[in-house]
């Protein structure tokens, strides 16, 4: 199946894919319809939505380009077949524009039912028949004077004044009598009053009837109306996907029975459109190259990376052209990640319990053909439980899972699972120092990463620099305790004996007195100043930053 959706994307691009999305965008929902259909609550809308869809699919199925190589298009072009019964049943009982509840009337249209037709004239030509009765009455009575009145207390009426009395028909019938006049009834008359003043409610009545029976006469047309539905929905989607195609630049993978995944400067389908510049990068997992060990810093991409390749493997199997200029891949049966910290407070559960909940599952369930993601395993726990956490998972991952994997870590001492595990490899983002700040590139390279550069992003991020400058001390310390003693035992943070650099680090850490260009800084505001008063300003710090050094 995702093949033949490639290949009808393929298809469609090569066709005019514009004017079949711009028809599809013009139609309704007709799953949503047929679902209200199934449960008769679907309503007049509804249906007069439903016969203008039916009426358009012949002009959605003539934008299907057809081909020997896209089948899906021919079995798409076939299902789209408009119901003729289903549509021509719609036309003729429903209104062109039906208000929106049956109960307001207007929906069932003229001719599908005489009795509803009559009870419209008679509720909407009530007038016309009192005027042609009145000429018919003074023809026939010679009364010259004679009226056909209506009022809420007495309905329907012929009034005849007391000087024309002797010229009343036998079969009028006296309903009032007045000072002046004489008001009386006749058979038809009657059977007017009797239809024209329960017209309308017997009108609602009978169009609700025949609503609810319209409901039941379509509801044999179901199952085509279902295929018509899902034949829409998947058309919706490939002209999309082929939209997305064009517009974004995405190719056409190749998926192969060969295992493994190559990406060739594969991108992230959402990052890429919030970016100015994304960098593309390659991806590769094969049999000799099972598990990618990612390190670098933070910010520095490897979520990214790895999410990328995650996407980039579900839109190959969704049908989709991906987000690179190459793709090779080969199975999957799954993919699994272990990405971000929540706790569950509800469930009474750790950052750590989620996370090492969320491992066990991947690792009882994750085959050699399962895409496994993990990023930094191990973080919510102390240093030796992590760091041996996350060497075990890495190696059970290789040994016993076999799975294409991507583990992001901070462990520098797991860049060393090469030497054991043929399997697997380091890379890295790359970034540069820049003085005492960083730029990350992005780039993913070959090897492990030679520092997380973590005192620079906590600056970034906009840590005090007394803070960072104390860190940046214990770190200096920390590392040549290191390097003789051989050990970084995590409780020595705390526990080596102090060293004369933590006097200075605890004095860095503390607030220092304001210097003068400090005073100097705080008291300008940038907002209130001319041009003039900012160039004086200017001189004066830099008078004081000589003054200092």
């Amino acid at each position: 199946m995702p093949q033949a959706r490639q290949q009808a994307i393929e298809v469609l691009l090569a066709g005019d894919w514009q004017s079949l999305r711009g028809t599809l965008r013009t139609l309704s929902d007709v799953e949503r319809i047929t679902g209200r259909l199934a449960l008769l609550s679907a309503r007049p809308r509804d249906l007069s939505s439903l016969r203008d869809t039916l009426a358009r699919l012949p002009e959605v199925r003539d934008q299907l380009p057809q081909s020997d190589d896209a089948q899906l298009l021919g079995d798409l072009h076939a299902a789209l077949a408009i119901p003729e019964d289903a549509h021509a049943l719609l036309q003729r009982a429903v209104m062109a524009e039906p208000a929106a509840m049956v109960r307001d009337g207007g929906v069932i249209a003229r001719g599908y039912d005489a009795d509803l037709d009559e009870l419209r004239d008679i509720s909407e030509n009530c007038g016309q028949f009192l005027v042609d009765l009145e000429a018919r009455e003074r023809e026939r009575t010679g009364i010259a004077n004679l009226r056909v009145e209506y009022n809420r207390v007495h309905g329907f009426y012929i009034e005849v004044t007391n000087g024309q009395a002797a010229k009343v028909p036998d079969d009028y019938r006296r309903r009032q009598t007045l000072k002046n006049a004489e008001r009386y009834i006749t058979p038809e008359l009657k059977a007017f009053e009797d239809k024209a003043l329960s017209a309308q409610d017997r009108a609602l009545s009978r169009e609700k009837y025949l609503y609810e029976d319209l409901l039941q006469k379509l509801l044999p047309h179901l199952p085509v109306l279902k295929r018509i539905a899902a034949a829409l929905a998947q058309a919706d989607v490939l002209a999309t996907l082929a939209e997305r195609a064009h517009a974004l630049s995405w190719s056409r993978p190749a998926l192969t029975d060969a295992p493994g995944i190559e990406l060739i400067r594969a991108r992230h389908p959402v990052v890429e459109q919030q970016v100015e510049q994304f960098v593309a990068n390659d991806c590769v997992l094969q049999e000799t190259r099972k598990l990618l060990l990612i390190t670098g810093p933070n910010m520095g991409g490897k979520s990214t990376f790895m999410r990328q390749t995650a996407l980039v493997v579900l839109l190959a199997y969704v049908g989709a052209f991906v987000p690179a200029d190459a793709a090779t891949i080969g199975p999957i049966d799954r993919i699994f990640t272990r990405i971000g910290a929540a706790d569950d407070l509800a469930g009474g559960r750790s950052t750590f319990m989620v996370e090492m909940t969320e491992a066990a599952a991947i690792l009882h369930r994750a085959t050699p053909n399962s895409l496994v993601l993990m990023d930094e395993i191990g973080r919510g726990t102390s240093t030796f439980d992590g760091l041996a956490l996350a060497w075990a998972i890495a190696r059970h991952l290789l040994s016993h899972n076999r799975s294409h994997t991507l583990f992001a870590t901070h462990y520098f001492e797991l860049t060393q699972l090469p030497q054991e595990f043929a399997q697997a490899a380091n890379v890295h983002l790359s970034a540069v120092e820049h003085g005492d700040g960083i730029v990350f590139l992005h780039a993913v390279q070959e090897g492990p990463a030679s520092q997380s550069y973590g005192l620079q992003v906590a600056q970034l991020a906009g840590v005090p620099q007394p803070v960072i400058r104390a860190a940046r001390k214990r770190l200096a310390w920390l590392e040549q305790h290191s390097a003789d003693t051989g050990a970084t035992p995590q409780l020595d943070l705390f526990a080596l004996p102090s060293d004369p650099s933590d006097d200075d680090a605890a004095e860095a850490a503390a607030p220092a007195a304001p210097s003068a260009l400090a005073e100097a800084l705080d008291g300008i505001d940038p907002d209130s100043m001319t041009p003039r008063d900012a160039l004086d300003a200017l001189y004066r710090l830099k008078a004081l930053s000589d003054a200092s050094a």
